[in-house]
């Protein structure tokens, strides 16, 4: 994957910081479906946060040696039938499901279409559908962290709220009411949105997390908000930074390396 260089003031890990060569160590994989829009996005957050990004092709018959997998946003297959329908059945996905549910936990994050995906996966439950007012959304959104103890949430505090893009078609989250029961009794509901539900979601959820903490999707794009003077900033003055996305990327990388130690 070629280098792109740092722009603005950027929130990066220093090279000379305590634990930076072993966070440079982590390898976060990045996959890429036909229509994908957002992988180069994912894989310059994730070199942000200090990691090193590895490109996944959906073809791809092994995961190799990832520690993490971001699956990014777009319209993979172009939605035809359902938005992440087709994406499930590829090649990649198998590993991707077989290494989440495993023992090692493998961590993964879907954003956007990635959710998607990962609720016709099965990884997450309930499913995407059109927008409640059947138009396309793209906003600057705030969210309130619900949990913080995922592998991908760790970074935030509980009810902290923070402000990161939104951009769908198909973001509306349902799920049955035993289902959403479940979610809020298990502290499953990662992020809820604030203020505004941009797409009509069951109970404001913009995030969900699977029972292990280990998989996690969103609709909002958290990789579009991770350098200075290029993310949204506070929204009325509720809500953060222009970096409030990375700290997705810098809590898997600690979870990482927490557990080489």
């Amino acid at each position: 994957m070629t280098e792109l260089p740092l722009i603005g003031e950027a929130v990066a890990v220093a090279a000379d910081a305590p634990g930076a060569r072993r966070l440079a160590g982590a390898r976060i994989g990045v996959v890429t479906f036909p229509g994908t829009l957002d992988d180069r996005d994912a894989a310059r957050a994730v070199r942000l946060a200090g990691a090193t990004p590895v490109a996944l092709w959906h073809a791809d018959t092994e995961l190799g040696d990832v520690d993490a997998v971001v699956i990014p946003g777009g319209f993979s297959y172009g939605d035809y039938l359902r938005a992440g329908a087709i994406s499930r059945f590829a090649p990649l996905m198998s590993r991707i499901i077989d290494a989440a549910n495993s023992d090692a936990k493998l961590p993964v994050l879907g954003i956007c279409n990635g959710f998607q995906i990962l609720t016709e996966s099965h990884l997450l439950p309930g499913s995407m559908i059109k927008n409640d007012h059947l138009k396309f959304m793209c906003r600057d959104q705030v969210l309130r962290v619900e949990n913080n103890s995922t592998d991908w949430t760790l970074d935030y505090t509980a009810g902290q709220e923070i402000t990161v893009p939104l951009k769908n078609q198909d973001g509306q989250y349902i799920a049955d009411e035993k289902t959403l029961d479940a979610l809020e009794a298990e502290g499953r509901v990662v992020f809820r949105y604030v203020g505004f539900n941009p797409n009509g979601s069951r109970r404001d959820i913009a995030g969900i997390s699977n029972t292990a903490g280990n998989v996690v999707g969103l609709m909002p794009h958290p990789e579009h908000a991770v350098e200075v003077g290029f993310g949204p900033q506070s929204l009325d003055g509720i809500g953060g930074t222009d970096t409030d996305g990375l700290g997705f990327f810098t809590s898997v990388l600690n979870k990482i390396v927490g557990a080489n130690k």
